[in-house]
């Protein structure tokens, strides 16, 4: 069974379609818990992870190299979940981090704005106008996130394998579609789709451990086989060069690390 991924705007019950998936099929249901472990992992408070979800761009304006950082630790955390298979994850850009791996189901989950407005009046007991205004602004943060961090628009159907309307059909019936197109063979989980999971797994642990050293760094790992990609300057630099392979050979599942120019990263034997 595939990995699934389930991406939603705000109050369009893609955490409940969720959680209902997960029981179906015995799966994990993970979201925020990924920004927690991220933040425990790394010494980051999580009000910072959880303000730079919220509040993208301008979070990361304050930080060098914000950005990059904040994708190495959020895809690690996440990819270390995923890495086990047999989970839900319904958090945001979640499709983003795996979008090469042949068993992931990318879904997004899609409601008419009116049922999404009467949701949140129903849940906070606020007017019309006020529910409006939030899920217009909830709406924008999550577009200039996922636009600054990865230049996509999270609303775009070319990114996922199946986009479903929650409003046209029950909760219960999507969640009927989600689990019969995960069964199909498209999305089985094969020991090639489990090995290029381990391999992204393990480019991000290594890129995140390198981070310090050097954060716009390009790691591609193949088996155990760990390339790095450096500039021609950096290259030039033996006591750096033997520190980012000593890190590098120190990540848990490393087997052998080479270090390559960056236009030669994922070329070279």
């Amino acid at each position: 069974m595939p990995i699934i991924t389930i991406s939603r705007g705000s109050y369009s019950r893609g955490k409940e379609v969720a959680e209902k998936v997960a029981e179906r099929l015995g799966y994990q249901c993970i979201a925020r818990e990924v920004i927690l472990e991220a933040s425990k992992e790394y010494n980051i408070p999580d009000f910072r992870l959880m303000k730079a979800v919220h509040d993208a761009p301008s979070i990361f304006e304050r930080f060098s190299y914000g950005k990059e950082k904040f994708i190495c630790y959020f895809q690690t955390a996440l990819l270390k979940r995923l890495r086990s298979d047999n989970v839900v994850y319904h958090g945001l850009a979640g499709h983003f981090y795996v979008k090469d791996i042949p068993n992931v189901l990318k879904v997004r989950i899609i409601s008419d704005m009116e049922d999404r407005i009467k949701l949140l009046m129903e849940r906070e007991n606020i007017s019309y106008q006020s529910a409006h205004s939030r899920i217009k602004k909830d709406d924008g943060a999550r577009s200039r996130w996922s636009q600054h961090l990865y230049g996509i628009d999270t609303a775009d159907p070319v990114l996922y394998d199946l986009v479903v309307a929650v409003n046209r059909l029950s909760v219960d019936n999507v969640v009927d579609v989600i689990c019969h197109t995960a069964g199909l063979k498209t999305f089985a989980t094969t020991p090639e789709a489990r090995q290029a999971m381990e391999d992204l797994a393990l480019s991000a642990e290594v890129k995140t451990a390198l981070l310090e050293v050097k954060p716009d760094i390009e790691v591609c790992a193949r088996s155990g086989v760990v390339s790095i990609g450096v500039g021609a300057q950096l290259m030039k630099e033996p006591g750096r060069m033997a520190e980012i392979q000593k890190i590098a050979a120190g990540v848990s599942g490393v087997k052998e690390v080479k270090v390559n120019s960056s236009h030669m990263l994922g070329l070279t034997d």
